[in-house]
């Protein structure tokens, strides 16, 4: 009993030193000491687990090999990979040597990874062998790249991570290498659409990454030692910081990797997280999921947590009216959360979770109520590459549905005069690389990054977001696209076509809205079957140069010409935007109808 409590004792006074740490690498090496015989990685069947000692352990030897090839300070390396044990490991290793490791989404086209790999200028990429093809014709179109370094094989002559490990020196210490990291650094580029569809590289420093990571733990308090799921791509700000850096570095968590996002709430109720960010479309298939698990309950228990449910609703809908629900109904509340919240909880495998986050994009507000009623609060955030992650958050005993809470502790937001959001704190970033105009334009003189949302923020210091400045798309996975790129391949695939819209913002898929070419389309019918199809042929051209996700699934094409000065293009013939999509509001959902 007396070593459990030392134990514990030195994993706590661990902890706080780890929160107060400088740089991720410092913090990953008092938590990995402290936590040496627990278990930091694993996959789902167990087929890897991976203690903390082990894992320091082959970081050394991985950076020992990494410096071996030539890896110094302030380089950077490209990681392409699924998400796997693996990429921790990698990612680690380059961190603890002063370069940058950064990833790419696996959907990404070969355009778009070379484009990526000249900005960042790295000379080696870590990878798996599914992608090794595409990075070799990345590399032969002229991208200057050394080394390929394959994890799970040594395809076409590739160096293999075993081959990688024992190409360093024995005795490289590591130590001195991290040491001599400051918090101005950079630790990691996140790559992220914008407006004029070329990626920006968002530089984030060792000290950006700590104030978020000290910032959430007095919003949101971790206990050490807990479970996490990562299943978001590693290119993604949002399972860098709760799937990587976060969990590993400083709460001493085991995260459990999931490499089929299908297979998500399986993995959840095997590894029961105690904490938990889902995007909003995984808690909208939770709810549609237990909704037909509750009305297909012919027994008792149907019947008691289709009433629960209704009640808990109800009493939710009143309170976010701004109005104090009836004692009655308060109590039948209470009641009704209590029957079936734990229920509901164990179902999911959610049970253990001390709080829930969503965000990334818009989520409904009856999902909200649903699992309010079940006594799940789901704390809404608003995030962002450039900001280190969140910015601020709903506190779980003050939730206020349709705001995205308040900043966390060391982060100021305020409103410009435009009503322009703005941000300024530790966690905001150093700039976008290779793009000192872009820079220039994000963050002002005084530090205050310019988010390009418009919102408002009330008396308690509740942030609300009302519009977006920049067209953006974020779909209902929380990845960000620029509708203007997607666009500009759109048109110039087919002759026919003449003006395209892109729509996918808050939405599972994109779709689009054609109005065809009165010179290339001269005299055709837009009901014409030969016309459909040859539009239909352009946009299979378009998508081959785009990612999966930004890809277009299903489209239509419209009547009525655009013309400068309408309710869809300006007198300079650019889009708007708002204006096409509530006009087609009626079009655009018949093509996210189900068949």
């Amino acid at each position: 009993m007396q070593a459990t409590s030392t134990a514990n004792a030195a994993t706590g006074e661990a902890f706080e030193r780890a929160l107060q740490a400088q740089t991720v690498c410092e913090a990953f090496q008092i938590t990995a000491a402290a936590r040496a015989g627990q278990v930091a990685l694993r996959t789902p069947d167990g087929s890897v687990s991976v203690t903390y000692g082990t894992l320091a352990e082959r970081v050394r030897r991985i950076a020992a090999g990494l410096a071996a090839l030539g890896v110094r300070r302030g380089d950077t390396v490209g990681i392409m990979l699924t998400n796997r044990p693996e990429f921790h490991i990698v990612d680690l290793a380059v961190m603890h040597l002063g370069a940058v490791a950064f990833s790419v989404y696996n959907t990404s086209a070969p355009a778009q990874i070379a484009y990526m790999f000249a900005d960042a200028g790295n000379k080696i990429v870590i990878t798996e062998t599914d992608f090794v093809e595409r990075i070799e014709a990345v590399r032969d179109d002229g991208i200057p790249i050394d080394r390929i370094i394959v994890v799970d094989g040594e395809p076409n002559g590739t160096l293999g991570l075993d081959q990688l490990e024992k190409l360093g020196d024995p005795d490289f210490d590591l130590e001195a290498a991290w040491s001599t990291i400051t918090p101005d650094d950079l630790l990691t580029l996140i790559y992220t659409s914008g407006t004029t569809g070329s990626p920006k590289g968002v530089e984030l420093s060792h000290g950006n990454m700590m104030s978020e990571i000290r910032g959430l733990q007095r919003a949101l308090p971790v206990t050490p030692g807990g479970r996490t799921v990562s299943f978001l791509p590693a290119a993604h700000i949002g399972d860098r910081w709760s799937g990587h850096y976060s969990p590993l570095a400083a709460w001493g968590f085991t995260v459990t990797c999931c490499a089929d996002p299908r297979a998500l709430m399986d993995v959840v109720k095997q590894v029961r997280p105690t904490m938990f960010l889902l995007v909003p479309r995984i808690w909208e298939k939770a709810k549609a999921a237990l909704e037909v698990q509750i009305e297909t309950d012919p027994g008792i228990s149907g019947t008691l947590m289709r009433w629960a449910i209704g009640t808990g609703i109800e009493n939710a809908r009143v309170v976010q009216a701004g109005k104090t629900a009836r004692p009655a109904l308060a109590l039948k509340a209470k009641i009704a959360s209590k029957i079936i919240g734990s229920k509901i909880r164990e179902e999911l495998g959610l049970d253990q979770a001390a709080w829930f986050l969503t965000g990334s994009a818009p989520t409904p507000p009856d999902v909200f109520q649903f699992f309010a009623a079940a006594n799940i609060p789901i704390c809404e955030i608003w995030a962002m590459s450039e900001s280190s992650c969140l910015a601020t958050v709903n506190p779980p005993e003050g939730i206020r549905v349709g705001t995205v809470g308040v900043p966390i502790p060391g982060v100021e937001v305020k409103v410009a005069e435009d009503g322009e959001l703005l941000i300024r704190g530790g966690t905001v970033m150093q700039g976008y690389r290779n793009k000192p105009e872009q820079t220039a334009e994000a963050l002002d003189a005084d530090g205050w990054l310019h988010t390009g949302d418009i919102g408002a923020i009330d008396a308690d210091g509740y942030v609300r977001l009302v519009d977006r400045k920049k067209e953006i798309i974020i779909n209902s996975a929380g990845k960000n696209m620029s509708p203007a790129n997607i666009e500009t391949w759109l048109k110039s695939s087919s002759p026919l076509i003449g003006q395209a819209v892109c729509v996918g913002d808050g939405r599972p898929y994109n779709v689009a809205l054609f109005t065809l070419d009165p010179d290339g389309a001269a005299g055709r019918s837009i009901d014409d079957p030969d016309t459909i199809a040859e539009v239909a042929a352009g946009v299979e051209r378009a998508n081959t140069q785009l990612s999966r996700v930004e890809q277009i699934k299903k489209f239509k094409i419209v009547a009525q010409e655009w013309l400068p000065g309408s309710e869809e293009l300006t007198p300079t013939m650019k889009i708007k935007r708002r204006s096409i999509i509530s006009k087609y509001a009626e079009q655009i959902d018949e093509l996210y109808a189900p068949r």
